[in-house]
């Protein structure tokens, strides 16, 4: 995309993401979500990576998904520690299928590491095999392929990658084959991974992100009326919160639906929460039904009272994340 086409659809919906509260709309096909937010360092930039799907695309009616495939993964960034984003265009990732979907980056030895959701086709249905692919970038632009994880099943989605307390790594993620259960592998080097199986006693649920914040190990799961909340000593036993998070819809126009697929960056002692939503309760959806597959990225911070956390999503809030290290 040619830049001054990026700066005349960024500049079309600017006024309504002001006016909205939405923290960020794709200026293409204004269906952002899955957000994975990660520092570049060395340009005090802050860069956020996104499935980005054609929620624009008409003709399809409400069963057929093929407007959730074959787009890349969308790329924004900001200047200004998160507070405001400027779309950047797609990532140039050498996946080898025309659907990419959920990344999730960690930084290891200087060495970013992405974890990347692909599907090899464009399906009307849900019914495609799915897999998790491993890429790598020293500059978070260019990227090298250099796997897929062999983790027991073919219908595998939503990395979520974090250190181990005793070295090495994990992963957990949505395993559709096993009633769409969270399941886990462990890595030592982040190339080489064996799964473990189940690992959450709860119901089913996709996009598990895990966090370090304040002492404990966290996680937050969509479970599709809702994110839950786990919380852990060891990242081995998690133990869930009484309830969800955004599972009741908030007062903003862009924000009348449940908050969905979540990623948190913790910034000192503070933690933000970013989550996406799709269009249910917004004016425009009473004269086009379609507008409910569009989808913006909202943020809130978290809140952590006696263990338990919380978050005001109609409270407003200009993420700090801080300088990139």
């Amino acid at each position: 995309m040619t830049s001054a086409l990026v700066l005349a659809a960024t500049l079309a919906l600017a006024g309504q993401t002001a006016d909205s509260g939405a923290l960020y709309r794709d200026p293409v096909h204004d269906g952002a979500a899955d957000a994975s937010i990660v520092a570049e360092p060395g340009t005090g930039r802050w860069l956020m990576f996104y499935t980005n799907r054609r929620a624009d695309l008409t003709g399809p009616d409400d069963r057929d998904v093929s407007w959730v495939h074959g787009t890349r993964i969308g790329v924004a960034a900001s200047t200004d520690q998160g507070a405001s984003w400027t779309y950047q265009g797609t990532a140039d990732l050498p996946a080898g299928a025309p659907t990419h979907w959920a990344p999730d980056i960690v930084r290891a030895d200087g060495l970013h590491h992405m974890f990347l959701t692909v599907v090899p086709g464009v399906f009307s249905d849900w019914n495609a095999p799915r897999a998790i692919v491993h890429l790598t970038s020293k500059d978070l632009t260019h990227w090298v392929h250099r796997g897929r994880l062999d983790l027991g099943s073919d219908r595998v989605i939503d990395a979520g990658v974090l250190a181990l307390p005793g070295g090495g790594w994990r992963m957990w993620y949505k395993d559709e084959r096993d009633a769409s259960r969270i399941h886990a592998a462990d890595s030592p080097d982040l190339d080489h991974w064996t799964p473990r199986g189940g690992a959450l006693d709860g119901p089913a649920g996709e996009g598990p992100k895990p966090f370090v914040w304040r002492g404990r190990y966290w996680m937050i799961v969509d479970h599709w009326n809702g994110l839950g909340v786990y919380h852990s000593t060891d990242a081995e036993q998690w133990q869930a919160q009484p309830g969800r998070l955004l599972a009741e819809p908030g007062a903003r126009p862009t924000d009348r639906a449940k908050g969905q697929h979540a990623d948190v960056v913790v910034a000192g002692d503070r933690a933000f929460l970013f989550y996406f939503t799709h269009q249910d309760g917004a004016p425009e959806t009473a004269g086009d039904p379609t507008w409910r597959r569009r989808s913006v990225i909202h943020a809130a911070e978290l809140i952590e009272t006696d263990g338990i956390l919380s978050v005001d999503r109609n409270q407003p809030v200009t993420p700090n994340l801080g300088s990139p290290q």
